[in-house]
């Protein structure tokens, strides 16, 4: 299996492969009614829950409307600290810039903590390309790079595989990566962690070179954050001689007490925990510990394009907790692979459209890549609207796309696939704009119910394959309300 999502398939044709891989279901239903039940039990903890989701949700919607002036202060504040920051518009110039610093170290391979903006941008492969190797070394990305996979889960990279599949996975690779799994190793976590742990001991002890992300960056001081649960973050923030972070310029907050906010909500809808084991901070250099070098990589990569779209822009305020997946029905059942992208699940099929456009064929299904029941935005720790976002982006996708610049226009990027969607639409719009033929169509349809057909013909077909047509009313409602009520009106 390739380690990318590049050539991967549109969604509904990889869901429909998925759904029937039993053991994945299996791993995925058992792992994410576990973390979103222990999640409920956290949460519960907190008196003051619905408030702070409130003010999390108006942190990130202040910052995100002045994102220019407080990317400025922290670009200021990092560089005063010691730090030097790099500006990339889209993922080709954060790999050049990031493999130009590793290149100029001498080194051949780097540390890395677990990050979806490197995840996003494909710095492994653009590192490999150069000759550099870089090492995960998160347990579940260690599993996923190991096995040569793709992760399938935010917070749980490899929620798609079990213990067995892990054990396996080790015993065949660990040896070609480095220190080999140790003789009749078991699949018991505990030994799982023990022979992970002996194999990145050796990289964090040699390695010069770390590369990370940022869950936050402090505007008012230049401060980073990072938290994570294994220790394997801390050990490649403070060892290698130079650090390198790259973060999209959505990470930012103002100052200190905002995050004392995301420091209660973060971890509670992530791990189920009151606060993360490890909660790195760093601010630039110092000359008696830690990296003798900062680099911060701040990744637009489409985010500028989505911060323009006034109900699209809510997605940029996704602190990455994946509680959204854990109770989200289809990606329990797709699983995180079919949605083509590093961010799968309800969070991924409006973040993704967005920073990648809806040009794809993948980019163009991933709106529809729900059911619109709503948990998602229930269990969301900064109230994104999700199934909003979604029906929106479906607008788009069926209205022709997004809107381009071609030199000093604004054109409508043309859809393909979607001139039957308009044409029924327009029909409608027609229709209900009318009374008179809304009344005639239904008493039509009322009259002729025992005709009506189980299943739509022609391109309908797929849509009513997997869903029941609603049964025609005996009577139309406007009927009943004249007969029963005495409307003149029809009920109007």
């Amino acid at each position: 299996m390739s380690g990318t999502f590049v050539g991967m398939p549109a969604f509904p044709v990889a869901a429909r492969e998925a759904v029937h891989d039993a053991t994945l279901r299996g791993n995925l239903r058992h792992a994410t009614h576990t973390i979103r039940a222990k999640r409920a039990r956290a949460v519960g903890e907190l008196s003051d829950w619905a408030r702070l989701r409130e003010a999390g949700r108006r942190i990130k919607d202040h910052t995100l409307r002045h994102l220019d002036r407080y990317l400025v202060q922290l670009e200021e504040s990092v560089t005063a600290a010691g730090g030097t920051v790099h500006w990339a518009a889209d993922a080709a110039e954060a790999n050049r810039i990031v493999t130009a610093l590793v290149k100029a170290t001498g080194e051949s391979e780097v540390v890395k903590v677990k990050s979806m903006a490197t995840q996003e941008i494909g710095l492994n492969e653009a590192l490999e390309a150069e000759g550099v190797r870089a090492y995960e070394t998160d347990l579940a990305e260690l599993i996923v790079q190991l096995g040569k996979d793709r992760p399938s889960h935010i917070l749980v990279p490899a929620i798609h595989r079990n213990r067995g599949e892990i054990r396996d996975v080790f015993v065949r690779e660990m040896g070609a990566w480095g220190r080999p799994a140790p003789e009749g190793l078991t699949d018991a976590p505990a030994e799982l962690a023990e022979a992970a742990r002996l194999h990145l001991r050796e990289k964090f002890l040699r390695a010069k070179v770390g590369v990370c992300g940022a869950n936050f960056m402090v505007a008012e001081t230049g401060t980073l954050v990072v938290v994570e649960s294994e220790g394997n973050g801390r050990m490649c923030l403070t060892l290698p001689e130079t650090l390198i972070a790259v973060a999209g310029i959505e990470k930012v907050v103002p100052s200190w007490r905002d995050l004392e906010v995301f420091l209660q909500t973060l971890p509670r809808s992530s791990t189920a925990e009151r606060m993360n084991p490890y909660t790195s901070t760093w601010t630039g250099t110092a000359d008696e510990d830690g990296p003798r070098a900062f680099h911060l990589v701040l990744l637009d990569n489409g985010r500028t394009d989505a911060l323009a779209d006034r109900v699209g822009r809510q997605a940029l305020r996704c602190i990455r907790c994946s509680a959204c997946l854990n109770v989200c029905p289809v990606y329990e059942r797709a699983g995180g692979h079919a949605y083509g992208s590093v961010y799968p699940g309800p969070i991924g099929a409006v973040l993704s459209p967005q920073l990648r456009g809806t040009a794809s064929e993948i980019d163009a299904s991933l709106p529809y890549a729900s059911s619109l029941c709503g948990a998602c935005y229930e269990v969301c720790p900064v109230a994104i609207d999700i199934p909003e976002v979604l029906v929106h982006l479906r607008e788009r996708v069926a209205q022709g796309g997004p809107a381009v610049r071609e030199g000093n226009r604004v054109v409508l990027r043309p859809a393909r696939g979607h001139a039957a969607e308009r044409a029924a639409m327009r029909a409608a719009g027609w229709v209900f704009a009318r009374p008179r033929a809304l009344r005639a169509g239904q008493r039509l349809a009322s009259r002729t119910r025992r005709l009506h057909p189980r299943t739509l013909p022609g391109p309908g077909r797929a849509w009513s394959g997997a869903r029941d047509l609603p049964a025609v009313p005996v009577e139309p409602f406007r009927d009943w309300w004249q007969r029963t009520r005495g409307g003149k009106d029809g009920g109007r």
